[in-house]
């Protein structure tokens, strides 16, 4: 007969004065088992780490429960008990522990790597669909080359008229006179914009001279040279002409350079966006095609590792939940036998356990 049973049968033919007459229900009696003779006294229990590695009483509920009993009447406390069952516990669960944690990590790997490919694939999608809206920026590089050669056209004509205007008093070395007249007279570079277009700007004596004084003397020179030759209406003509084409003819050519630079250097941005569209475009569809091949590869993978981490995982969780209910039913007899080891002498005591 357990010793729960020894209990309950006690209580209910030699109630002692001290009780109350009506005991307090007892949970469902278990089944009788024989206890091992000579258990008279209550020992202190060992450490966790120096029990067994599979207690006897752990392996059969109605001996923890006598356990309970016997810890309950005695003046031992439940938690050395319940270490004991928590140390035995982590003994049988420590590689299965070590196994779901791998397999989790593994678990985590994929996950991670999937993850850095789909973020690659949305990267690469959300490209896709940025370059396929971009559009070719409009230029007028046609015109503006066009416009180049005319204005390098105007200089060459301007030389060719200087020259011809000072070759009677300057018979010698004429062309590199026409040249530099030519060149001091056309870029006056004082100023990276003309004082015709700056219309918020300060104008002074010193701006307008800066402006207008190379083109004004360049004239001036011409007109005096083709004075003595031709008409003076001829020579105020040729002085008026070659005035204004200094004053603009310069400017003239390095805007017409500046656009055909801008204009040239969108061209080709254009060509470079529509052979993208073309390369880009399905090397990375391609690339897409390729991630998505790479993932459905780590997702096979990674189910065969959860199919792996089911049965670890279930036999994890059947001894915790084990080690849980084994730990409540040590309480549940323990609490019941300490509610009524107050009531009780200790030759009461020592006949239940006897």
């Amino acid at each position: 007969m357990s010793l729960l049973s020894r209990l309950k049968n006690w209580l209910l033919s030699e109630q002692p004065s001290d009780v109350p007459a009506e005991v307090p229900p007892v949970i469902n009696e278990p089944p009788a088992v024989s206890i091992p003779t000579g258990v008279v006294a209550v020992q202190e229990p060992t450490q966790p780490a120096e029990l067994p590695l599979s207690p006897f009483w752990l392996e059969n509920e109605d001996a923890l429960r006598d356990e309970g009993v016997i810890f309950g009447l005695s003046d031992s406390k439940a938690d050395e008990k319940i270490g004991a069952i928590r140390n035995y516990f982590s003994h049988k669960t420590a590689n299965l522990e070590k196994t779901v944690e791998y397999y989790s990590e593994k678990i985590g790997e994929l996950n991670l790597f999937i993850e850095q490919k789909e973020n690659r694939i949305n990267e690469l999608k959300d490209k896709g669909v940025t370059l396929e809206n971009l559009e070719a920026s409009a230029h007028h590089l046609p015109r503006t080359i066009a416009g180049f050669l005319l204005s390098v056209a105007m200089c060459v004509g301007n030389y060719f008229l200087i020259d011809e205007s000072i070759l009677t008093n300057f018979p010698r070395n004429h062309q590199f006179i026409a040249l530099g007249v030519l060149l001091a007279g056309m870029f006056n570079l004082f100023t990276p914009k003309s004082l015709f277009h700056e219309q918020e700007r300060k104008i002074s004596w010193k701006n307008v001279l800066e402006e207008i004084g190379m083109p004004a003397a360049a004239s001036i020179f011409v007109f005096v040279q083709v004075l003595e030759t031709q008409s003076t209406a001829r020579a105020l003509a040729l002085l008026l002409f070659s005035f204004f084409l200094f004053l603009f003819a310069g400017k003239l050519l390095l805007s017409n350079l500046t656009l055909l630079k801008n204009d040239a250097g969108q061209w080709i941005s254009n060509l470079k966006l529509a052979s993208d569209k073309s390369n880009k475009a399905s090397d990375w569809e391609n690339e897409v095609n390729q991630l998505k091949l790479e993932i459905d590869e780590k997702r096979v993978e990674k189910w065969k590792i959860i199919d792996e981490l089911k049965a670890p995982e279930a036999e994890l969780k059947r001894l915790n939940e084990k080690r849980e209910m084994l730990i409540k039913l040590f309480e549940s007899e323990f609490n019941l036998a300490r509610s009524y080891r107050e009531k009780l002498t200790n030759k009461e005591i020592k006949k239940i356990l006897e």
